[in-house]
């Protein structure tokens, strides 16, 4: 899934693999909501979401096939990610 949020000092892209929309990833007393609010509606091929990554100035990624793809990329690494439960998490910031 994959939504823009445009922002005034740029964009901000959010992917997350399909299977965790609507649903709620915990670890410990954190709980982190991955809603279609965020992540949006747009079902996105894999093609498209590397076509966008590679414009995006920043990104949040939520879910192993997304986070893998950016590693894959170059864009981040596995030591930069951080796991909420079992699913891995990026953000890329741009300066």
């Amino acid at each position: 899934m994959m939504k823009r949020h445009r922002c005034p000092d740029g964009e901000v892209l959010a992917v997350c693999d399909r299977e965790l929309l609507n649903t709620t990833i915990c670890h410990g007393d954190l709980e982190v909501a991955v809603s279609e609010g965020f992540y949006g509606t747009e079902c996105a091929t894999e093609e498209a979401v590397r076509d966008a990554l590679r414009c995006a100035g920043n990104a949040n990624l939520m879910g192993k096939r997304v986070v893998e793809l950016a590693i894959e990329m170059g864009l981040i690494t596995r030591e930069g990610c951080i796991y909420i439960g079992d699913v891995p998490h990026a953000v890329i910031v741009l300066v």
